[in-house]
Parts: structure tokens; C-alpha cells; sequence
């Protein structure tokens, strides 16, 4: 663990231990004439709410809590507040990282996982958010720096390479991860000089024309449920 996330760790401890739950007192609101809105004030918070990279909302712990997750020192920590009240504000848990550098939160994967880049091109990670609580974020091996993603479904997800400054747009490599398990996301394949892409929403299959020839990516279940569909109708 580095020094950074040392000193997290340990003021964490220290303020957990004098506040909890956080509960905001008149002075550190400001609340408009007619009493509908209320901000809150950066003093009011602790010392590790006031600084962040970027942050991120999940409310699908499927016990109607919702979590704010706040990443802090270049990616050194990531800080897990209970925001379910938003005038009872628990300060849940700083979570160390071991991780390339500080990273943007790019869009949801399944239910309970979130896909994160990292900046200048260090790439992707999953954070785990099985346990809300107790976050746990996976760098996704071998990924190429990825450009635009788009679902496959609640467990996999499609990524585009980026390219270099300059460089035209007629074919990139595409990277199929799995994510089916958030503690463990992998890489399942590369397509590689994609030039054409076609999309089948009824049965959620993907064709791609690559260098290799013609790729397609299925989804059983989504094939399964159109096959009964079709049968109700005919």
C-alpha cells in the first residue's frame, strides 16, 4: 500500500470514529426563501469529501440504499459515502487502490459493476459493486486503449480500439470482455480491422466483417426468449 493510501486509510479511521452519521447543523446550509432547496456546504463535510477526482451514484444494492463513490488522490482511494438520506450522510468506508493512475467513470455493466478508464490512455477497470459497501475495482488485462463501448447484454461489453491522432477511421480492432464475473473481468476476444458492424436487436446478436473474415457475436438468452415470442404469435 503506498503512502497515499495510508494516510487515507488512517484519516479515514480518525474521522469515522468522531462523526457518524454526518448531520449538517444551520450554518453549513444555505437554504433558498422558500425552504424547497438546500445546499449543502463543502465545510460541513469531512476532510475526505472535500476533495475528489471524479464520482459516481449506484442505487442497485436492491435494499433502496444509494451509495456515492468519490475518487480521490490520483486514484489512490476510492471513498464510499451512504448518501440514502441526504440529511443523514454516513461516511461509510475509504477503500485503498492499486491501480495506473486516476480514471473517469464511463457507464454501467450488467447490474452491480461499473466500467472505469483511466486517464492518459492507461486503460479499463471494473469496479465491483456487489458489495456496495466494499467496493473492489479489477484492471480488465490486455485491453487496448478503447474508444466508444456499447452493451452486450447484463454481462459483457463491446469496446472500440482508439486511434491515433490522424489516423482515418476505416477499420479499428474490436475487444469483446466479459463481465459476467466483476471480480474477474476478461478480455474474450479481439476482432481485429473491423470495417463493418450489423446489429440484430430481436435475437441481440452482433456481426462484425474483420480482416479475419465475418465474427458473430451471440446472446443465447436473448435468442431464446425471441424463439418464445415468435411462438406465442404464430
Amino acid at each position: 500500500m503506498s503512502i497515499k493510501s495510508r494516510l487515507f486509510t488512517g484519516t479515514l479511521a480518525a474521522t469515522v470514529l468522531g462523526v457518524a452519521p454526518l448531520v449538517w447543523g444551520e450554518e453549513a446550509q444555505v437554504m433558498s426563501h422558500s425552504k424547497d432547496i438546500v445546499v449543502v456546504l463543502p465545510a460541513s463535510l469531512p476532510e475526505l469529501a472535500r476533495h475528489g477526482i471524479a464520482f459516481q451514484l449506484y442505487s442497485g444494492s436492491g435494499d433502496g440504499s444509494c451509495y456515492l463513490y468519490i475518487e480521490q488522490h490520483q486514484g489512490e482511494g476510492l471513498l464510499v459515502l451512504n448518501v440514502t438520506d441526504p440529511g443523514h450522510v454516513i461516511l461509510t468506508k475509504a477503500v485503498p487502490l492499486t491501480v495506473p493512475g486516476p480514471f473517469d467513470f464511463v457507464r454501467m455493466v450488467g447490474t452491480s459493476a461499473y466500467l472505469v478508464r483511466f486517464r492518459d490512455g492507461l486503460g479499463m477497470g471494473v469496479l465491483d459493486l456487489r458489495k456496495p459497501k466494499a467496493p473492489v475495482l479489477k484492471m480488465v488485462n490486455n485491453l487496448q486503449v478503447p474508444g466508444p463501448t456499447e452493451s452486450l447484454g447484463d454481462t459483457a461489453f463491446l469496446t472500440v480500439s482508439g486511434l491515433p491522432t490522424g489516423v482515418s477511421a476505416i477499420s479499428q480492432d474490436y475487444q469483446v470482455v466479459d463481465t459476467s464475473n466483476p471480480a474477474y473481468p476478461s478480455l474474450l476476444f479481439t476482432v481485429k480491422q473491423v470495417s463493418g458492424e450489423i446489429a440484430r436487436d430481436e435475437t441481440g446478436t452482433t456481426f462484425l466483417l474483420g480482416a479475419d473474415g465475418l465474427t458473430i457475436i451471440r446472446r443465447p438468452c436473448v435468442e431464446e426468449q425471441y424463439k418464445m415470442a415468435q411462438s406465442y404469435t404464430n
